[in-house]
């Protein structure tokens, strides 16, 4: 049966994206050919004529009105970034280790075709409409912006992380230009994938039948000076670096911009005309429109900002790459978060820690950024990226390669990739010593709920297996400085990390989700003496987690326990009793190989397996038993808890059906997302395979909305809305939906879906996954919403970072490397996907039943492969 399911799955996935798979482009990197096979997406808005807005490939191309939100995250992971918007502009400017998601500065690539009268324009595609009135400061004119200069008529965006190729075409000018922008992204090497850094290269290719003289300028207003503060533009190599001075009271204020080339002959104005209105750039457009270059040294204080100038010819049918490098350096912040604790575990050594003794100095009292213990200033930035760049561009291509020579369905390709850019957003941060904090999201002017949020972080399977070391960096930091000695977490991390103040709720679905990803760090890295180092803390927290939510030890989350949904479910509920079940089993395994004594956390997990399937399975999927007396807490009304008051009328409700914000017989789509994190951790399903995957197909069912102009949500309802689709957190196909559910219950959130996809793929429904991912990545097709900005409770949410897991979802490919075994499981028949470890990435691939592995860098040591548990010969 199993057999023909999958041939059964393989014949649709290949009915559905046709036989080709995703092509690969090689360096040097212009705009991308290939890659256009598959599904059609994008749903037409209300009153629009479809006609005129053609359904766009998955993984393929952006033109026309799918171009309007695409901003493309480019930077280092922890060290702050800009967009590369689907025009070619440059936006979300945001350095100062904080979102500016409205910061666009005023800088932007020009060309000039010398003796042609409309032969001078910005190299970008035009101004999207909504830019007119929409961002903040259009409502008086857009002033202080470059949307006024000429621009190219023509343009097409096209993605392939961590590079992204733009073409411009105007039928003034003899050149056929491409962009790629990109920034270092290299598998295990968190270092040089987190260099405060980008690029643009700029192709020109002459289609004319004479030769062009032109002149290449890349122009910037000092867009770091704020709040008149002293500032100036310095000189480096073949371009400027913009300054702000910090004070002795406000260190933070020192922010450095450089843009500079290595192209022969290039000249710099450091120096724009000083004047007021609208002078600078008036002035400055009038250069370029005439093909002059302008050569001005640096100036004490007050220029408005610089340019840089690159003259050159080409020949009909002759191509030339002028390449544009940038670095920043913000050594310094005003971030704190958190109260010091005093109760912190047992911290582990700069050795434990893969630390340096260096690094491990007193942190301050402020967030200082891991690029800032590496590099002295903007020049060592600017001369490690000039050195470093055409090897730093090769391995990070070679990742691209890999990853997009993939046969898996180009809309999890899409998806996958898309979300990948939030380890570029100011969401991910790197402390001094090299330790990420994290927020959940990026609201427009700050970050959004701080402290690597541990039930958030749970859904995100990327990092894990693209940066082991990070990953592992979060495990020490909940079970080290968040954890104290009777094993009480907190969810939530200090900045800079230290030891946490314990004066609320440990999170259930995090707390456990932690012990269930310890096991995973250890099966990924495969170091025996880090679990050794581990368990102890391990143990404490699950013996916590036992006496406070389980006291009476029935194997199921009784008292009550926060969760991701900032409340407390009261009462045993399928989903955080499964985050149970899947810890208490991941403790068992460590325990077993540490030989320990594991039979109380074994028996405790039958138990619980068999409370859960018959008491809180209702036939078709898991529920929640909500009880508020006879538990060792106190009345939900004197109960600690977050923005969860009683009022009179809330008083009258408690008593009808309970403490407010549960779900009860509702459908939950994280209902069981305990054993989809068990199953991403490599930990066997703690529950019955044939329930989970009823109560997932429920799920599919109830939840999955294919237009939602009905739907009511008093909630946060922009995430979907309208005639767009979504999966719904919850539904209530039964009744007995409550006055007052969870509070977020309305809500469509991408990682929750594709947690739900993947987890069905898991279970062999790969159709019904596939149904959810569409539907999540049709909102984000660049109309409404921009595709690499997947948003829940702020920008570039974490929670996406599930998407990921669908890698293991379709092939059930997994690296263990405690035994060296590489695991395959397709549920797509013949494959090629990507696998990434702790020592090296490439390709595994499965044809006719014989499994391949192509190592694309560093190493994978694999003694024996496994395909659905079998044993089977195979070839590097």
């Amino acid at each position: 049966m199993k057999g023909k399911k999958q041939e059964h799955n393989r014949r649709l996935f290949l009915k559905q994206v046709g036989i080709g798979g995703l092509g690969a482009s090689l360096l040097p990197v212009p705009f991308v050919t290939g890659c256009d096979e598959g599904a059609k997406t994008g749903t037409t808005p209300p009153g629009s004529d479809e006609k005129k807005a053609p359904a766009r490939k998955y993984n393929g191309t952006y033109k026309g009105d799918y171009l309007d939100k695409v901003a493309f995250p480019i930077g280092g992971m922890g060290a702050g970034m800009f967009a590369l918007e689907g025009t070619g502009a440059i936006s979300h400017m945001s350095i100062r280790h904080r979102p500016e998601l409205y910061h666009e500065p005023n800088m932007f690539a020009a060309i000039t075709v010398k003796g042609m009268d409309k032969g001078a324009k910005v190299l970008e595609g035009q101004v999207p409409k909504w830019k007119m009135f929409g961002p903040r400061g259009t409502g008086n004119g857009a002033h202080g912006s470059n949307y006024g200069l000429p621009r190219f008529t023509h343009a097409a965006f096209k993605a392939r992380f961590p590079f992204a190729s733009i073409r411009l075409k105007d039928e003034d000018l003899p050149l056929r230009v491409t962009l790629t922008g990109w920034s270092p992204f290299i598998p295990a090497d968190e270092d040089n994938s987190g260099l405060p850094v980008g690029a643009l290269e700029y192709e020109f290719e002459n289609t004319g039948a004479r030769v062009v003289e032109a002149v290449f300028s890349y122009n910037a207003r000092n867009f770091v000076l704020q709040h008149n503060r002293k500032g100036t533009v310095e000189r480096t190599p073949g371009g400027f670096i913009l300054t702000q001075k910090g004070t002795g009271e406000q260190p933070h204020l020192e922010t450095n911009f450089a843009v500079f080339t290595d192209e022969p002959g290039t000249v710099t104005d450091h120096c724009w005309f000083r004047g007021g209105w609208f002078d600078p750039l008036t002035m400055v457009w009038e250069t370029i429109k005439e093909g002059k270059v302008k050569a001005n040294e640096p100036v004490e204080e007050g220029a408005p900002g610089a340019s840089l100038f690159v003259p050159f010819e080409l020949e009909p049918g002759e191509k030339r790459t002028i390449r544009i490098m940038m670095a920043w350096y913000v050594p310094e912040s005003d971030l704190h978060f958190g109260e010091a604790g005093q109760d912190g575990g047992d911290c582990f050594s700069p050795t434990a820690l893969g630390l340096e003794e260096e690094s491990r100095k007193d942190p301050g009292i402020t967030y200082k950024p891991w690029y800032s213990s590496r590099f002295g200033n903007i020049k060592d930035v600017v001369e490690y990226w000039r050195e470093n760049y055409k090897d730093l561009q090769k391995k990070s291509g070679l990742f691209r390669d890999a990853f997009y020579s993939s046969t898996l369905p180009p809309e999890v390709v899409e998806a996958i990739a898309a979300n990948l850019t939030i380890l570029k957003s100011p969401t991910v941060m790197r402390q001094y010593d090299g330790r990420m904090w994290n927020w959940e999201g990026c609201s427009d002017d700050w970050g959004c709920c701080h402290g690597t949020c541990t039930h958030v972080w749970n859904y995100a399977q990327a990092i894990p297996h693209l940066f082991p070391a990070m990953e592992r960096g979060l495990r020490h930091t909940e079970f080290c400085e968040n954890q104290n000695e009777g094993g009480h977490q907190v969810f939530r991390s200090n900045l800079p990390v230290s030891p946490g103040k314990h004066n609320f709720h440990s999170a259930a679905d995090g707390q456990l989700g932690g012990i269930m990803k310890v096991y995973r760090e250890w099966r990924i890295s495969g170091n025996n003496r880090w679990l050794e180092k581990m368990y102890p803390m391990v143990k404490t927290s699950m013996d916590y987690c036992i006496r406070t939510w389980d006291p009476r030890e029935k194997g199921v989350l009784e008292e009550p326990h926060h969760n991701t949904y900032d409340i407390e479910f009261w009462g045993p509920d399928g989903m955080c009793t499964s985050f149970y079940l899947g810890a208490l089993s991941a403790l068992s395994e460590m325990g077993k190989f540490l030989n320990r004594d594991i039979s109380r956390y074994e028996e405790l997990c039958a138990k619980g397996k068999k409370y859960m399937e018959e008491r809180l399975y209702d036939g078709e999927y898991f529920i929640q038993d909500i009880r508020w007396t006879g538990l060792n807490a106190p009345d939900p009304v004197k109960a600690q808890s977050f923005h969860t008051q009683y009022s009179d009328e809330a008083l009258a409700v408690l008593k009808k059906e309970g403490p407010k914000y549960q779900y009860g017989k509702g459908c939950l789509s994280d209902g069981v997302l305990g054993s989809w994190i068990a199953s991403m951790c490599g930990l066997q399903d703690p529950l019955n395979a044939q329930k989970v995957r009823s109560h997932l197909m429920a799920v599919h069912k109830y939840n999955l909305k294919d237009d939602l102009t009905d739907h009511v949500n008093p909630q946060r309802p922009a995430y979907a809305l309208g005639n767009e689709g979504g999966l719904l957190l919850c539904s209530w196909p039964k009744g007995g939906k409550l006055s007052l559910p969870f509070v977020y219950s309305n809500e469509v959130w991408t990682g929750i879906e594709y947690q739900v996809a993947s987890h069905l793929m898991l279970m062999g429904q790969v159709e019904e996954g596939l149904e959810i991912v569409r539907a999540c990545r049709d909102r984000y097709d660049g109309r409404t919403r921009n595709p690499f900005n997947e948003y829940e409770c702020g920008s570039w949410y974490a929670r996406a970072l599930s998407s990921y897991g669908m890698l293991q979802g379709l092939t059930g490919v997994r690296y263990d490397a405690v035994e060296r075994v590489l695991h395959i499981d397709s549920r797509i028949g013949d494959f090629s996907g990507f696998l990434s470890t702790e020592n090296g990435f490439g390709t595994v691939s499965l044809k006719g039943g014989k499994p391949a592995l192509k190592i694309f860098m560093g190493e994978i040591k694999v003694e024996k492969v496994l395909i659905s548990g079998e044993e089977v010969e195979w070839k590097v």
